[in-house]
């Protein structure tokens, strides 16, 4: 998720555990301090446009490391403050605050390596955007409400609902999510459409409107589906995912990093100009993609594919008012296409 709603919920949790230990203040901050500390990974150059994607939420979103690193931090915390006797409730504030932000990253779609240094697989369920208003609001205004609030009671309270509906709406989006998921499934299969991989993520800021994305046989299949839409199968745009071009690189450390990082929702795009472009699919639309990088180029003279060491960043978005607008009204059940 952003920084503001890891912020919000690092001191929301930092409240909740303290209640009257420490002043509202100050749990409220150190908890959003924590809550913040595993994003400072994107400071770390890689020197390669991939790894600086592949390596972000890795070691610094890892509940192993976290809970190590919780121990001298709560210490380091009670000490400055003379709380030392209280030093084990400051780690556990700390710890929650610390492993609710990768807790709160599987939930979108990027993929965080929770599980290191056991596994470095990455794992993203795919169901709240990575900016989502009604998940950071309610969290915030109970957060600040706290702070105002004239007795540790009506502070406790106004925390603790604030927590509860931003963690309300969460669970939404995840039962969505597999009403989505099944109904796409079945409209493939009505369709006679090869789906080997299906993803379901919600379109910006919101949960009613959802982009689907099946990946099978070489083909790439996209579409959306509002909660609002009228009763009927989603419509599929196909395009081509340029696995022949990947058979030409199959020694690529990029191509692979992505393959598997993407968890298979990749796709090759060779352009007019010579370059070679990969897509992790997961993040975007057709054709506008986050993460997009030119990875080789093509040799006009021996027609073969040069690997562009380190590979450089491709990466584009649709433009704003357009999109802006075609997802107001989409999101509202109108079947338009979507700005290419």
């Amino acid at each position: 998720m952003d920084s503001l709603t890891q912020i919000v919920l690092g001191a929301s949790v930092g409240l909740a555990v303290m209640g009257r230990a420490t002043p509202p203040v100050r749990a409220a901050v150190w908890g959003a301090v924590a809550g913040t500390l595993p994003d400072l990974d994107v400071l770390i150059d890689q020197g390669d446009p991939i790894l600086d994607m592949v390596l972000h939420r890795a070691e610094s979103h890892a509940f192993f490391w976290l809970t190590l690193a919780s121990l001298p931090f709560a210490l380091a915390v009670a000490l400055v403050h003379g709380e030392t006797d209280r030093w084990r409730r400051w780690w556990v504030a700390l710890w929650l605050a610390l492993v609710t932000h990768p807790l709160l990253d599987l939930l979108t779609v990027y993929g965080t390596q929770v599980l290191l240094p056991f596994t470095d697989e990455a794992f993203g369920l795919g169901s709240v955007f990575i900016i989502d208003p009604l998940v950071t609001v309610p969290w915030a205004v109970g957060v600040v409400l706290a702070l105002r609030a004239a007795t540790p009671e009506r502070a406790r309270r106004a925390n603790l609902v604030g927590l509860s509906l931003g963690l309300a709406y969460l669970g939404w989006g995840a039962a969505v999510q597999q009403h989505v998921l099944a109904q796409a499934r079945e409209s493939l299969r009505a369709q006679g459409l090869p789906a080997e991989r299906v993803l379901a993520t919600p379109t910006p800021f919101n949960t009613l409107l959802w982009r689907v994305v099946a990946v099978g046989d070489g083909r790439i299949h996209e579409g959306f589906h509002s909660l609002l839409d009228a009763p009927g199968p989603l419509r599929f745009e196909a395009f081509d995912q340029g696995r022949l071009l990947a058979e030409a690189l199959p020694a690529h450390d990029g191509l692979a990093r992505i393959q598997r990082f993407s968890d298979g929702f990749w796709s090759l795009q060779a352009q007019p100009d010579g370059r070679l472009l990969l897509s992790d699919l997961r993040m975007g639309q057709e054709p506008h993609y986050v993460f997009r990088f030119v990875i080789a180029q093509r040799d006009g003279a021996a027609g073969v594919w040069e690997p562009v060491v380190p590979a450089t960043a491709a990466g584009s978005r649709a433009p704003f008012a357009a999109s802006l607008s075609w997802l107001w009204r989409r999101m509202g059940g109108t079947p338009l296409a979507p700005p290419r």
